[in-house]
């Protein structure tokens, strides 16, 4: 028995489809209820189309990766990150409504990661690609955010905001607080404290 999907949107290609599919089925049935048939069955596509496209299992599991980083930047929206002038309470906000939009509408996404991830721990060509769309997608434009908004250690600090999304993150979707997710007020004032500790003291402007 396979799960109803509801229809992809308009424009979803079938490259994009298999993908979403594959997400969908790393979250409901995890790793080992991937495969290239219960993609064509769950997308209601016709036998062998996943195969056409992904020829064998790493290239389905990079193909997953690429589109989850995708799907990820859209959802916190990373594109547009927050002006870093207006300061860290400014920040938190922005950054605390993202999380918060992640952690109620993205649980999804968030467990197909973690499966992911893990298995990129055991395939070092998954890991090159999981580490390459992390560093394009969320690393390298929060380290210039850290940066333009006053930071003296960008690459520790924006270290440190991403450990801290990452660990609520976890404990939100699979850990001990899955069913206790926190609101947007709570997340901006843990933010807002993260970010006055780490531009609050060695501001390139002294201040």
């Amino acid at each position: 028995m396979t799960t109803e999907r509801p229809a992809p949107p308009p424009g979803t290609s079938r490259s994009e489809l298999i993908a979403d599919t594959a997400l969908a089925l790393l979250a409901e049935r995890g790793m080992r209820g991937l495969t290239h048939r219960a993609v064509d069955e769950a997308a209601g596509l016709p036998p062998g189309s996943t195969s056409n496209r992904a020829r064998t299992r790493a290239a389905l599991l990079e193909a997953a990766v690429r589109r989850l980083a995708v799907r990820e930047a859209a959802a916190l929206g990373t594109a547009e990150l927050p002006d870093p002038a207006g300061g860290p309470d400014a920040l938190a906000e922005v950054l605390a409504r993202a999380l918060h939009r992640s952690l109620t509408g993205q649980r999804e996404l968030l467990l197909a990661r973690y499966e992911l991830a893990l298995e990129a721990a055991r395939r070092p060509g998954l890991r090159e690609v999981y580490d390459a769309t992390g560093r394009g997608f969320f690393r390298e434009p929060l380290v210039a955010l850290m940066a333009a908004a006053g930071s003296a250690e960008p690459e520790r600090h924006a270290l440190s905001l991403i450990a801290w999304c990452e660990g609520l993150m976890f404990s939100c979707a699979a850990g001990s607080y899955h069913a206790e997710v926190p609101g947007e007020a709570q997340l901006r004032a843990g933010m807002a404290e993260l970010l006055h500790g780490m531009l609050g003291r060695g501001r390139r402007d002294g201040g």
